[in-house]
């Protein structure tokens, strides 16, 4: 059986709400990039077993991670805190993986993060991005 079949068989036809929030999100980041110039590479990106990138983009020579969070309402943890050590450290190294296959190489990595605030239809998502939220982790080269 698979995923969708095994989800429907619960009784959710779209998945669980949290997954169609996040999905939500991720198009109006989208969205918001496109307009700030940035060129979109790719969208929930598989590198490697375990390790998935919610946006990539391109601004000139640079290669730009983005992840993305989507709340419904405004929480009480800011965005940066939300993204921990371990999570910064699984984007290094998934992103060195990406660029590694990338012709031609990109010239650095900037690690964004935009914060999503709303839900689908509700009047219009308040929409934060952090250009350069945290650095490539030590362990990783391109």
């Amino acid at each position: 059986m698979n995923l969708l079949a095994f989800v429907s068989s619960l009784g959710h036809r779209k998945g669980p709400d949290h997954l169609a929030l996040g999905l939500w999100g991720e198009k109006r980041a989208e969205k918001m990039l496109r307009r700030k110039g940035l060129k979109i590479l790719g969208r929930r990106v598989r590198v490697g077993r375990h390790d998935e990138l919610d946006l990539i983009a391109r601004s000139g020579d640079l290669l730009v991670v983005v992840e993305v969070k989507t709340r419904s309402q405004e929480g009480l943890e800011p965005p940066r805190k939300s993204v921990t050590y371990e999570k910064q450290r699984r984007l290094s190294r998934a992103a060195v993986r990406y660029a590694r296959r990338l012709r031609p190489k990109p010239a650095g990595i900037r690690f964004d993060i935009v914060e999503v605030i709303g839900s689908p239809g509700k009047p219009r998502p308040e929409i934060r991005h952090l250009p350069g939220a945290f650095g490539l982790n030590s362990d990783y080269r391109i």
